[in-house]
């Protein structure tokens, strides 16, 4: 149809010129629908014309290699510096629209293996914007060709050298050939949304819609990586990358799909780490009469041996305990694992006496794990008489938080677990009156807030006495405001260092 037609030649591509490189200059203006390049990076200089002389075109070719080399290691430079996969994607949608003249675009991960995770991105597209693209069936689609024309991943062992064959070895028979790497597709550039042939109708109404005439999708795919996504810019007017463009963004486009793998190892590391640590604990808090609980748990990026328990006793009694192994990583988990077993266990057999519980768990992990130490705190509690008895071994001392009082309960001092040879320290009695709160809490609620030790104490109190009265009947919400005043940005998983327990028990 002739409303169909394309109207004149489709610009060419160039990206906005900086000042000269190198005594060069572009003599090709930029297309209206480009973005500025990326602040601080240089723009590379075009190919000069074949009728200059030898010696300038020489000079020119030159000027634009460095040029291409400066600016892909300047935006290289920009991506490693990324530590999350999404960050990864935002740099890189950015980056290669400064390469490919874009100014809008999208970037799906999608691994090959099935495992996640996964996530859209958007570059001058919102939300709803990027549900929109995604009505269009992804066989018409640049991304959704890319990757569903992609074979999946290998299985465990590829790379690996296949089974030889019967006769593999005997004279005439050659060795077998190593498995091939997965093959990688081509970027695929549609011209113009309007002409191009095999496209559906729904994808020219959502490019209608949304205001694009056309795309260059580039897989997130490499033979050592395999399939992680897919990525594509959109352009307002008919356009596409020349061949200098394409060249560089392949390069760029090969050296971000390495780092998201390796952002995507590091993801589904934190992950498996996260979800042992929590299996490890309890999952849900028992209820038992008198007695309201609540708890709150933070990790960091590599999981740290913080735990907590409640184990309902006989009698209608309450077993509360929290503590915290030295270390982190798979290690320390599977200690904080055993240690928080073997107490579970003595407190069944011998709970109204918690410096004997603690003992036992001295004795064990001094025999077991000699090179290991641990905190821990272990409270005995019969929420109908409300009366708590509470031992604790290198630990902090639990807050009490009600209407009339906020104050630290005092307990006698003792070395951590695994620190003496022998270990024993008198256990304290205190009774909550009706409506307070017990909180139990790890030393990383304390050190996470980087303040010295009297400081982060002072910090503690002050927030639990700001607790609002409309609050204090809800152990979560006592926890959850202590949580925002002492650490107002949250647990910042990229950062190291120890989780953060906190256990409220509120006595009726």
């Amino acid at each position: 149809m002739a409303s169909n037609a394309p109207v004149g030649k489709p610009t060419d591509m160039s990206s906005p010129r900086l000042p000269k490189v190198a005594g060069i200059d572009s003599t090709v203006p930029a297309p209206p629908h480009t973005v500025a390049p990326l602040p601080g990076v240089p723009s590379a200089a075009p190919p000069s014309d074949a009728a200059l002389p030898p010696g300038v075109l020489i000079q020119d070719r030159l000027a634009s290699w460095v040029s291409d080399l400066t600016t892909l290691h300047e935006l290289t430079e920009r991506l490693i510096k990324t530590d999350s996969l999404d960050g990864a994607l935002r740099e890189m949608l950015g980056a290669g629209a400064a390469l490919v003249g874009a100014r809008r675009g999208m970037a799906v991960l999608e691994p090959a293996d099935g495992l996640g995770p996964t996530s859209t991105i958007g570059l001058g597209l919102a939300h709803a914007d990027l549900g929109t693209i995604e009505t269009v069936p992804r066989g018409s689609g640049s991304y959704g060709r890319l990757l569903d024309g992609l074979p999946e991943a290998d299985p465990p062992g590829a790379g690996l050298p296949e089974a030889d064959p019967p006769g593999a070895g005997l004279p005439g028979n050659g060795p077998t050939a190593p498995r091939r790497p997965a093959r990688v597709p081509e970027p695929i550039a549609i011209r113009d949304v309007r002409t191009e042939e095999g496209l559906d109708p729904r994808h020219r109404e959502v490019a209608a819609r949304l205001g694009y005439a056309a795309s260059y999708a580039l897989p997130l795919a490499t033979e050592e990586a395999g399939r992680l996504g897919a990525a594509v810019w959109l352009y307002d007017e008919p356009a596409e990358p020349d061949e200098r463009r394409r060249h560089l963004i392949g390069l760029y486009g090969r050296f971000a799909t390495e780092h998201l793998a390796r952002l995507l190892q590091v993801e589904r590391a934190r992950a498996r780490v996260a979800t042992v640590a929590e299996e490890l604990l309890p999952s849900r808090l028992p209820r038992v009469p008198g007695v309201r609980l609540a708890v709150r748990h933070l990790t960091g990026p590599q999981g740290g041996g913080d735990w907590y328990d409640a184990l309902p006793l006989s009698e209608g009694a309450l077993g509360l305990a929290v503590g915290s192994v030295s270390g982190t990583g798979p290690s320390a988990l599977a200690a904080m694992g055993r240690l928080r077993a073997s107490l579970r266990a003595y407190a069944v057999m011998e709970g109204e006496d918690p410096v004997a519980v603690l003992s036992d768990l001295e004795l064990l992990l001094r025999l077991t794990e000699p090179a290991r130490s641990a905190t821990a705190l272990f409270a005995y509690a019969e929420p109908a008489q409300r009366r708590i008895v509470l031992a604790g071994a290198g630990h902090a001392p639990p807050l009490v938080v009600g209407d009339h009082r906020t104050e630290f309960v005092e307990t006698s001092l003792s070395a951590p677990l695994g620190m003496l040879t022998c270990w024993e320290a008198p256990s304290v009695e205190l009774s909550p009156a009706p409506g307070e709160t017990v909180l139990l809490y790890t030393d990383g609620l304390l050190r996470r807030t980087g303040d010295a030790t009297d400081r982060a104490f002072a910090r503690l109190h002050a927030a639990a006495s700001s607790v609002p009265r409309a609050d204090r009947s809800d152990p979560g919400a006592v926890a959850d405001h202590v949580l925002r005043t002492l650490l107002p940005g949250g647990l910042d998983p990229a950062v190291e260092g120890e989780d953060v327990v906190l256990l409220a028990a509120r006595f009726e």
